[in-house]
């Protein structure tokens, strides 16, 4: 029998931490494709995937209905190329797996071994929406950084979605650092490291014992005839407009490279070449400051400008003052900028998308994640009101269809000390 529940913590808490059908009935329902709200909506999610979502759906039978009485549903928050899972804290060496400037490794490294899904961030961001992100090593000293992931933000041991994701690489100003001092040092690195990559495809054991003086590793070769050959996304790091047009020029020798532009400060000077080459962008929404000299024509309207030229673009979430949740507000800017005359932003359901479904597109698994359609994995948040209105805030978190605990370290530290009582000796946490 159908069991409407009560929408308080108490009774999301007490819900089993298993798969199982849940209705959430009377929402405005974000669909996380690009198209606008719906009013008196309906998700449905059964055994870890989305059945359906939209208006006039059916509520199964025996289902766990949750009557929202119009708060808003959308997918879980995706965060772009973060190092989430990957430091407890930065300023300490011995918690920080972001990059290896000893190890004979670059492009063979792989993130995945290393992602703490206990670390406190994961459940301050898993608190705030956040649900996937997509893993980025960092370089020191080698303009390949490695092999990055896609991780969920759950409650539970099993973290990593798909490891070996994508292959990350520095090919603007901080290419140039990595290869010795200078843009054609990066690039003539890169192409030499794929051209010992396809020596060693065609005669391993001759690989083998040059490999001392070699620029890469076994290791790496494999990593990168994955990259050669389409398997795996290269994903670039660049910024000044004429870096963007080099890098896309790459599909002239390497015409089965599955490339992804990251950062795209000066993207909108080049909007159209990136357009027709199809290759997805994953930029900073709101990157208005020449901070260097590779970003001296960076403006607010980069992505809205990206987007009417057709660019696939999400938004990224490296660098997100406060948290990687903070992308949401960057969405909702974007959405504020297209009042402000001569400013070029996107329409509410298109920054939702760059959030949420755009992330994962820029992956190729947006089959498999970032929206609500009919499939997908069932990563659902609940919200109290607009998700990129700054005060609404998540009232229940789902992954893979389990309900998350709505409690972090943080929450724990102000329930702890909101109100101070004396006693013989100090608080200590419960325990488990």
């Amino acid at each position: 029998m159908i069991r409407a529940l009560l929408l308080s913590a108490a009774a999301l808490t007490a819900a089993p931490a298993v798969a199982q059908t849940v209705a959430i009935t009377g929402a405005t329902v974000a669909l996380g494709d690009g198209s606008a709200p719906i009013r008196n909506g309906t998700v449905v999610f059964r055994d870890g995937r989305i059945v359906a979502a939209g208006e006039n759906v059916a509520v199964p039978a025996g289902a766990e209905v949750i009557a929202a009485n119009g708060k808003w549903v959308s997918p879980g928050l995706i965060a772009g190329f973060t190092d989430l899972g990957l430091q407890d804290a930065g300023g300490i060496e011995e918690s920080n797996d972001t990059s290896a400037s000893s190890s004979p490794f670059a492009a063979a490294i792989d993130v995945s071994p290393a992602i703490n899904p206990a670390g406190a961030k994961i459940a301050n961001e898993r608190l705030a929406g956040v649900t996937r992100a997509l893993i980025a090593p960092g370089t020191a000293g080698s303009i390949f950084a490695g092999q990055g992931a896609v991780i969920d933000l759950g409650d539970d041991p099993d973290a990593v979605t798909r490891p070996r994701a994508f292959q990350y690489v520095e090919l603007g100003e901080g290419g140039a650092r990595d290869a010795g001092g200078s843009r054609p040092a990066a690039y003539a690195l890169f192409r030499d490291a794929l051209s010992q990559a396809q020596d060693y495809r065609r005669n391993p054991a001759a690989f083998g014992g040059r490999e001392r003086a070699s620029l890469i590793k076994r290791g790496d070769a494999d990593a990168l005839l994955k990259v050669i050959d389409g398997q795996v996304p290269l994903v670039v790091h660049v910024e000044r407009a004429s870096d963007i047009r080099t890098v896309l020029g790459l599909v002239r020798d390497y015409p089965r490279l599955r490339l992804v532009l990251t950062g795209v400060s000066e993207g909108w000077m080049v909007a159209r070449e990136i357009a027709s080459a199809k290759v997805p962008v994953v930029a900073a929404a709101l990157a208005d400051l020449p901070e260097s000299f590779e970003a001296l024509a960076a403006t607010e309207s980069n992505v809205g400008r990206m987007r009417a030229a057709g660019v696939q673009v999400a938004l990224s979430a490296a660098g997100a003052s406060g948290g990687e949740h903070n992308i949401r507000q960057y969405a909702g800017n974007l959405v504020a900028i297209t009042r402000v005359p001569g400013a070029t932003g996107l329409e509410w359901g298109q920054a939702l998308a760059a959030i949420t479904s755009g992330p994962a597109a820029a992956l190729a698994m947006e089959g498999e994640l970032g929206s609500l359609k009919s499939g997908r994995r069932a990563d659902v948040v609940l919200w109290d009101g607009d998700p990129l209105e700054i005060e609404s805030q998540p009232v229940a978190v789902w992954i893979d269809g389990r309900p998350q605990p709505m409690r972090s370290r943080q929450t724990d530290l102000r329930d702890r000390y909101l109100t101070p009582n004396e006693g013989p000796l100090p608080k200590a946490y419960d325990r488990r």
